[in-house]
């Protein structure tokens, strides 16, 4: 989901100040993922800012929260607004800032996460084949999860060849500072999609998590979800679109996602 960059020192500065305030801000947030999203290979350019906006509603889902004081996932909507700005041809620094509204109609901002992606060089420009990592670190409030900081290194690894799509992203989570502190946690997500026409692909993304030491491979009782979706192109607005379900009991039964690249420049 990326945009053509604006090419400016506004943009710069406007991304540092937004990565102070969202780990400065102490609000709350939800009790489930904030963005829901297979990563791939996009970047934006070197000195270009761009927007997307995360949104996912949990249709039905987990009526209490999963710890004192969180909040329950069930007719909640998340808004997660994501900046991002080119370091250089194959690193890209990113920032989220976490928010939602809860079912009683409750609004609240839950802190931030800084991120940074690098996308290895290919060879040549028809390479299939790419690789590159992630990592984020992020403050929370306990509406979100118990513990306050949080960090994850993901993996992307990715194949195109004409018009299939085949990604796969391996993610590490773990806890940096908090009261309930845990083994390290994995986490596989993958997606495949056709592409039916330049601006229209349709495919499947799947999440699941493996669990920690303690609990490895047990697949019935980790969160695992598979999602139909649509990517496609509006007027310049870049459009993931999902519609999910959960494969467990431990998982938000019906949840529906996007994921808006926002135009911020002419292509």
């Amino acid at each position: 989901m990326r945009q053509t960059p604006l090419r400016s020192l506004t943009g710069r500065t406007l991304l540092i100040g937004l990565c102070g305030m969202a780990l400065a801000l102490p609000g709350q947030a939800a009790a489930a993922p904030e963005e829901i999203q297979v990563y791939e290979d996009d970047l934006v350019k070197p000195g270009g800012i761009g927007l997307d906006l995360h949104l996912n509603y949990v249709a039905s889902g987990e009526s209490r929260p999963d710890h004192p004081g969180g909040a329950a996932p069930e007719h909640t909507f998340r808004f997660t607004p994501e900046f991002y700005y080119g370091l250089a041809p194959n690193l890209e620094v990113g920032v989220y800032v976490l928010s939602q509204i809860e079912r009683d109609g409750t609004t609240t901002v839950g802190g931030g996460k800084l991120r940074l992606k690098y996308i290895a060089p290919r060879s040549s420009e028809d390479q299939p084949f790419y690789w590159g990592v992630n990592f984020e670190i992020g403050r929370v409030s306990n509406r979100y999860d118990v513990n306050p900081w949080n960090a994850e290194l993901k993996g992307i690894a990715g194949y195109v060849r004409g018009p299939w799509k085949l990604v796969g992203n391996a993610n590490l989570d773990w806890t940096v500072s908090g009261p309930d502190r845990q083994k390290p946690t994995l986490n596989l997500s993958a997606k495949v999609a056709y592409a039916l026409a330049k601006d229209l692909s349709l495919g499947f993304e799947t999440y699941n998590d493996l669990g920690n030491t303690h609990n490895f491979g047990r697949f019935g009782a980790q969160e695992q979800g598979l999602y139909a979706v649509a990517d496609t192109s509006v007027y310049g607005w870049d459009l993931n679109l999902g519609i999910g379900r959960g494969l467990t009991g431990s998982t938000d039964h019906w949840v529906v996602k996007a994921v808006v690249g926002v135009p911020l420049g002419a292509k």
